[in-house]
């Protein structure tokens, strides 16, 4: 006779999580706009990254944003000036979106009318790999200065991504980082991961970026 019962509150957690995720993705196809969950460690580059791809598709795209912090408004009065639509989203500590918050979020924002929504997630390589948000596709931004290796420790990240931003190309020369290592520990990992270079802060490399964005975009209509 069991004296006790084991409870396993992380499955639990996530199997409830990944039940509201496939109902956030469901309504998402049936509005039909592409939902992008995007992923780094701080300073990375999102921001910058998400300013420099809003300017590029606004005219073509109407775009909306949902910054998650944990206590802060930077990142959405950044976006805010691109005209985007924009709200925030606090995250009361949470280390992570969640498809629950991601619904919130998406009523909050207000999705008619929009092709494209960007949910900019909170800044680690760890909780954020394990929750799904309900997004359509998931995208990591890693940093030249952050180190070749990250794939090596946070394999989970890599492997639920679609594609991979290597942001800040322009400081290469000044840090000991290999393109190619990195890009083959990300694709052991991961053999479908799209791996695209690019240096937001200069504007260099984004081209590949912003046609897989439009092939996206443009397949949920």
């Amino acid at each position: 006779m069991e004296k006790y019962k084991i409870i396993e509150i992380q499955r639990n957690v996530l199997a409830n999580n990944d039940e509201k995720a496939q109902m956030v993705r469901s309504s998402v196809k049936d509005k039909k706009y592409f939902l992008l969950n995007l992923m780094s460690s701080p300073g990375s580059g999102k921001t910058t990254t998400l300013v420099q791809t809003i300017n590029h598709l606004k005219s073509k795209f109407k775009i909306g944003v949902i910054e998650a912090d944990i206590d802060s408004d930077v990142d959405a009065n950044t976006i805010s000036k691109t005209n985007a639509k924009v709200i925030q989203l606090h995250t009361s500590g949470m280390c992570h979106l969640d498809a629950s918050m991601t619904e919130s979020g998406l009523e909050a924002l207000g999705v008619d009318g929009l092709d494209f929504v960007i949910l900019e997630n909170i800044g680690n390589l760890v909780c954020p790999a394990s929750f799904d948000t309900g997004a359509t596709k998931n995208v990591m931004i890693l940093s030249v200065p952050e180190g070749d290796d990250k794939p090596l420790k946070y394999p989970k990240m890599f492997r639920v991504v679609d594609v991979l931003l290597i942001n800040k190309m322009d400081t290469i020369e000044h840090f000991d980082f290999d393109l190619d290592a990195v890009s083959k520990r990300a694709k052991e990992i991961n053999p479908s991961i799209k791996v695209i270079p690019i240096s937001a802060k200069k504007g260099e490399g984004m081209s590949p970026w912003f046609d897989w964005l439009i092939q996206q975009i443009e397949a949920t209509k």
